[in-house]
Order: C-alpha cells, then sequence, then structure tokens
C-alpha cells in the first residue's frame, strides 16, 4: 500500500503537465488501459514481488484518471459550480475506501481475492468507455501550454510559492492525512479493540459514507451563503474537535469512538471541497499543473497520516487521535494565513 501511495503522488506530478500540453483524454484513457493492466497482473501474481509490481502499475495508470478529474472539472466549471461539483467528487472520492471493505470482503468469501482485482480492472475499462461517450477531450488546443522542463519546474516553484495555492493546498493535505490515518487505524480500532467482523467493520465504513454524502451536498450550499473561505474553516474546526475528542477519550468505549470520528469525517466533508476549489480557482490556464501539485501534497499527506496511525508507540486509537489532532491543529493556522 505505501509504494502504491508514493507512485501514485509522484505520477501525478509527471501527468498534471502532460495534460496541459497533450489534453486529457489521451493521459486519461491510457492511464485506465494501464490501471486495468497493472489490476489483471495483481490477479494472476504467484509471489509478492510480482503482487507489488501489479501495484506499481497500477498506481502509474490511475493517477492520471485522479489527477485529471480535479483539471477536467476546472477546465468546465468556475466559482459556486466549480465547488459544487468537486463535492461530489470529494464524494465519490470518500466512497471508495468506505465501501472498499465491504465490497472487497464479500468478493474475498465468494469468489477468493483475485476477483476483487478482476473487477477494479473491469470497472476500469467502464470508465474509460464513459468518459469517452460523456466528456472526451476538455482541455482545447487553444488552451494547451508546452511542454518545457525547465518551464514545468518554475510552475510548480510558482504555484508552491503562491499564497493562493499553498494555503488552501497545504489545508487539505492535512486533511487528507487525517482521512488516510481514520482508514488505515480503525480497522485494528473497531476488529481487534471492539471486536468487529470484517463484514461488520466493512458495514461500519459503508456508513461513514453516508456522512460525508451530506457534509459534500451541504458544502457548496452554505459557501454560496457564507462563503467557501468561513465554511472551510468551520469544518476544519469541527475536524478538530474530533481529533481531540478521540485523543481524550482514547477509546473508552465504542461510542467514544464513533461520535469523534463521526465529527472529523463531517468538518473534512465540508472542509476538502471547498479547500479544493479554493486552491484550483485562480489556475484556469495551468489546471493540469495546479491539479498535480494539490494531488501529490494529498497524497504524501496521506502517506504520512497511515504510517503515523501505524507506527506511534500508543494503542491505535490514541495514536488516530493524535494524528488527527496535529494534523488539523496546523491546518487551522495554515488556512488562515490565506487572509
Amino acid at each position: 500500500m505505501s509504494i502504491f501511495l508514493i507512485v501514485f503522488a509522484v505520477g501525478q506530478l509527471f501527468v498534471g503537465p502532460l495534460s496541459d500540453r497533450f489534453g486529457r483524454r489521451s493521459l486519461i484513457l491510457g492511464g485506465l488501459v494501464v490501471f486495468a493492466a497493472g489490476s489483471l497482473l495483481c490477479a494472476l501474481a504467484d509471489s509478492l514481488p510480482v503482487m507489488i509490481a501489479g501495484r506499481v502499475v497500477q498506481a502509474l495508470g490511475v493517477c492520471a484518471a485522479s489527477v485529471l478529474a480535479r483539471a477536467i472539472a476546472r477546465d468546465l466549471f468556475v466559482g459556486d459550480a466549480l465547488a459544487r461539483v468537486l463535492s461530489l467528487t470529494m464524494v465519490a472520492m470518500a466512497a471508495a475506501p468506505g465501501f472498499s471493505p465491504l465490497l472487497g470482503g464479500a468478493l474475498d468469501h465468494a469468489f477468493g481475492w483475485r476477483a476483487a482485482f478482476v473487477v477494479v480492472a473491469i470497472l476500469g475499462g467502464v470508465v474509460g468507455i464513459a468518459y469517452a461517450t460523456v466528456l472526451g477531450e476538455t482541455h482545447p488546443a487553444s488552451r494547451r501550454a508546452p511542454l518545457a522542463p525547465l518551464a514545468i519546474a518554475r510552475g510548480y516553484g510558482g504555484l508552491a510559492a503562491d499564497r493562493r495555492f499553498i494555503v488552501p493546498a497545504g489545508a487539505v493535505m492535512l486533511v487528507m492525512g487525517g482521512l488516510f490515518a481514520l482508514f488505515t487505524a480503525s480497522p485494528a480500532i473497531l476488529m481487534d479493540g471492539f471486536g468487529f467482523s470484517a463484514i461488520e467493520m466493512g458495514l461500519f465504513f459503508a456508513a461513514t459514507v453516508f456522512l460525508v454524502f451530506g457534509a459534500g451536498l451541504a458544502a457548496p450550499r452554505l459557501a454560496k451563503r457564507f462563503g467557501p473561505g468561513r465554511v472551510a474553516l468551520a469544518g476544519l474546526a469541527i475536524a478538530l474537535v474530533g481529533g481531540g475528542a478521540m485523543l481524550a477519550l482514547a477509546g473508552t468505549s465504542l461510542a467514544a469512538y464513533v461520535v469523534p470520528c463521526s465529527a472529523f469525517l463531517f468538518g473534512m466533508g465540508l472542509a476538502n471541497p471547498l479547500g479544493t476549489a479554493l486552491a484550483l480557482s485562480p489556475f484556469g490556464e495551468r489546471a493540469g499543473l495546479a491539479s498535480a501539485l494539490l494531488g501529490f501534497m494529498q497524497m504524501a499527506g496521506a502517506a504520512a497520516g497511515a504510517t503515523l496511525a501505524t507506527t506511534l508507540p500508543f494503542a491505535a486509537v490514541a495514536n488516530l487521535g493524535l494524528v488527527l489532532s496535529l494534523f488539523l491543529g496546523a491546518a487551522i493556522p495554515i488556512f488562515l494565513a490565506r487572509r
């Protein structure tokens, strides 16, 4: 999983500028073909090295679809509409790890673990057909940027130095780190600590998707009334309260885990799409580049959160509460720096 996240993060840095030069369509369709091939390699793996190789191929392919989803949204929408579309995109991203333990467990039980990789290969093909049929190219030739390594490096440097991008992107990175810490630590908390079965844990994750879905739908409506910055800041504060409560209560009961977890997820559902919209909105001409750097930062935060949640020397629920408290405690002053 760590190798997948690392390759996923770094690959986005190359996909973004390539899409600004050659368009979105060929990279997305090519990436989905590579993803499907990597998934089938995993399904046929007879050793750990082959499985790892398949995961690397998967990550190289799927990073194109992930990073360019945000770039396509920026190609097609601005303002409140962009915030609304990114909210739905975020809900989809949260639904994947939310429903995947349940779906994966069911496939494993019925057909064996290899079936999960076959299913995602098929889904990659379905997504490719849907994209080619419904959307196609969203980045016209008149808006394409030259592919010059020095210019790309300067572009990334300019984004990293631009407060309009780096401040909301930094907050989103820390929120994503908290989310992946939760997904990484929760199996140990629920199964080892509270005796959940694999199916019960899958049902728990699936239920959290509806909470994130509700926050994602509320975010653009609240942003239209109160402003995206205020709503995103409120989301960060709610998420921090959840993390602090989890650390303070340290799993003394199931409710002491579920309620803080719910608060974090709701706050994350408000802050993540609005922070993403704030980071991307000023950079329509460099949407691929900006989305790539944002995606890299998100996956770097995810890797850091997942690593800390599993390596800190405390109980799993205390590790998670500490990571959430630290990450959200840092995200709020970072976000305030945009003013």
